[in-house]
C-alpha cells in the first residue's frame, strides 16, 4: 500500500498530460501519458468498478450545486475526502495486470490532485480542483471499460 501512494504522489507531481493519442508507445520507458490496450480499453475489476461509480456519483450529485456556485469551501473539503476514500479503496483492493494498473495510476495521479486542490491544498482553486477530478473521470471512461459508463459533466 505504502508503495502505491508514493507512486500516485510521485505522478501527481510529475505528469502534466493525461492522455495520449491511441498506439503512441514509448518503448523502453515507463509511460507518461494513458494508452489504449492495443487499441482496445483496458479491462477491470469489481472493486475499480464499485470505486470509480461512487467518485462518479459523488461528483454527479455535486455539479448543479457546484456550477450555481453553491459550493463552498466545507462542501468541496467533504467531497474531496469522499473522493479520497474511494481512490484507497482502489488501490487497496483493485487487482489489474501490470500494464493496465500503469495506466489506471495515471488516472489516479489527476484524481488525487483534484482532491487536493478541492481541499484547499495547492496551487489550484477548490473549483479547479473539481474539474480536474471529472475531467479524469472523462479520461478514465475512454481508456478503460467499464459497461455503462457515463462521467458526471456530460459525455
Amino acid at each position: 500500500m505504502k508503495r502505491s501512494l508514493c507512486l500516485i504522489a510521485l505522478l501527481a507531481a510529475s505528469l502534466p498530460a493525461l492522455a495520449a493519442e491511441p498506439g503512441h508507445h514509448h518503448h523502453g520507458a515507463a509511460p507518461q501519458q494513458l494508452q489504449l490496450d492495443a487499441g482496445k480499453p483496458w479491462a477491470i475489476d469489481a472493486p475499480l468498478r464499485q470505486a470509480m461509480d461512487n467518485i462518479n456519483g459523488a461528483m454527479k450529485q455535486a455539479l448543479p450545486r457546484i456550477h450555481r456556485n453553491q459550493f463552498k469551501n466545507p462542501d468541496y473539503q467533504k467531497l474531496g475526502a469522499t473522493v479520497d476514500k474511494e481512490i484507497a479503496y482502489a488501490v487497496a483492493n483493485c487487482k489489474l495486470e501490470p500494464k493496465a494498473d500503469t495506466m489506471l495510476h495515471l488516472v489516479i495521479a489527476e484524481l488525487s490532485a483534484g482532491t487536493e486542490a478541492m481541499q484547499g491544498k495547492g496551487k489550484l482553486s477548490r473549483h479547479d480542483g473539481a474539474v480536474k477530478v471529472i475531467e479524469a473521470l472523462h479520461a478514465y471512461g475512454r481508456f478503460f471499460q467499464h459497461p455503462g459508463w457515463v462521467a458526471a459533466g456530460g459525455k
